[in-house]
């Protein structure tokens, strides 16, 4: 499979894998850093709404400056500012270094190894670097190997429970720092190595106007007027996605310990086994795509995950709570693929960085008020009602794009 991939593909994916590591430990494990140095559960939501807000406006800049400029030296960017947040992290625990490190190095936030604000401009450089044709394997195997790196990151995130005794307190959490610099370093390594040339552009959009019009007939346009038009509904659409995703997703593991009263060690370990369940549904999705097309897997994949959702906050111990989430993960995050091939397809090739800024804003900028709401419910005790809003929200999410990209050719 990976000889068949073009090597700037292959080095995206390497940067894609070295981020994701810190990622991962940070899911996990930031949030009860912040909760080991006495925030409030308030405190905390609002800090990482403060900072998903703050990506989305980065990304409104970004992804279409991309389309112009090129998407290398953004990224480039993006890892030198992740090693500067990594290097304050380490340095203090002071509370407004310590917020502006997070803001910036979007730390506990989690993007399955996407490199933040400036995924649009990963996403077009991956689009430019392969044939539409392979596009389905490619969008696929990025996000599993993603999940992957953020399942050793998970597993690593078990290190403050190790060290405890050794380190007072907080100090054990620190450490996890190191990863997300050492992360950085090694991206930064792997993207100077990839080059921006891209296949022949008549070819791709030949490729992409074809297979795409194929799966999606009445939403290729080829006019300015079209184009915004869809994009905006898609956005539209995408934004109850983000909002529901707030709700429970970053502050999941803190949900855990709060209901739970388990520490990183279980979480660690049990959020490494969803991370790599994700990663083999992600492969596994893409079988499932030439069954049922890439809109039939997505609809069956979000639809069975909803149903653990719910069920989740309601399971009476932490080994069934942790059961669901697995289950719920590996479907909701094996789509990952699908949708962003997906979209990608909306537009011809100067402007995807535009399409992929239009679905990372609508679902970052919804996502930013859902751990503030969160952390209100955690403070007053109401673990379940995020889980009903976060359904309620993906639910009619799920039915509008059904709706909105019709019934697709099974392949």
């Amino acid at each position: 499979m990976l000889s068949d991939i073009p090597r700037n593909a292959r080095l995206l994916m390497a940067a894609r894998v070295a981020r994701s590591v810190g990622q991962g430990a940070l899911v996990v494990d930031f949030a009860l850093y912040l909760h080991a140095l006495h925030w409030s559960a308030i405190h905390i939501g609002g800090l990482y709404s403060v900072s998903l807000l703050v990506g989305a406006l980065a990304t409104l800049i970004v992804g279409p400056l991309s389309d112009r400029f090129g998407a290398k030296r953004f990224l480039l960017g993006y890892e030198g500012i992740q090693i500067g947040a990594a290097i304050i992290a380490l340095s203090t625990a002071q509370p407004v270094w310590l917020s502006l490190a997070a803001i910036l190095g979007a730390f506990g936030r989690g993007a399955n190894g996407g490199a933040g604000p400036f995924a649009p401009a990963e996403q077009s450089w991956m689009s430019r670097s392969v044939s539409h044709k392979q596009w389905g394997q490619i969008f696929h195997l990025n996000t599993s190997v993603g999940l992957t790196g953020m399942a050793v990151g998970a597993l690593l995130a078990t290190l403050p429970g190790l060290l405890n005794g050794v380190l007072p307190g907080p100090e054990a959490y620190r450490s996890l720092f190191i990863i997300v610099l050492l992360g950085s370093l090694f991206c930064l390594f792997f993207l100077l190595r990839a080059g921006e040339s891209s296949l022949s552009a008549e070819g791709i959009d030949q490729d992409t106007a074809s297979a795409t019009k194929l799966e999606n007939p009445e939403i290729i346009a080829d006019k300015p007027s079209s184009v915004g038009r869809v994009l905006l509904r898609f956005g539209a659409i995408n934004a109850l996605n983000g909002l529901g995703i707030g709700m429970v997703g970053p502050l999941m593991a803190y949900w855990f310990h709060l209901r739970f009263g388990v520490g990183p060690a279980a979480i660690g370990a049990a959020m490494a086994l969803a991370f790599f369940s994700a990663a083999l549904m992600s492969l596994l999705g893409l079988r499932l795509t030439r069954r049922f097309g890439m809109v039939g897997t997505v609809t069956r994949m979000r639809l069975l995950g909803l149903i653990m959702m719910l069920a989740l906050p309601f399971a009476p111990v932490f080994w069934l709570a942790m059961l669901l989430y697995i289950f719920r993960a590996a479907l909701n995050q094996g789509s990952i693929g699908s949708r962003q091939a997906l979209f990608l397809g909306l537009v011809g090739k100067d402007k995807r960085g535009l399409a992929a800024t239009v679905n990372s804003l609508s679902l970052q900028a919804p996502r930013a008020i859902g751990p503030s709401i969160a952390g209100l419910f955690f403070e007053a005790e109401m673990l379940v009602t995020p889980f009903l809003l976060a359904v309620t929200l993906q639910g009619m999410y799920l039915v509008l794009f059904r709706r909105f990209f019709g019934k697709q050719q099974k392949t």
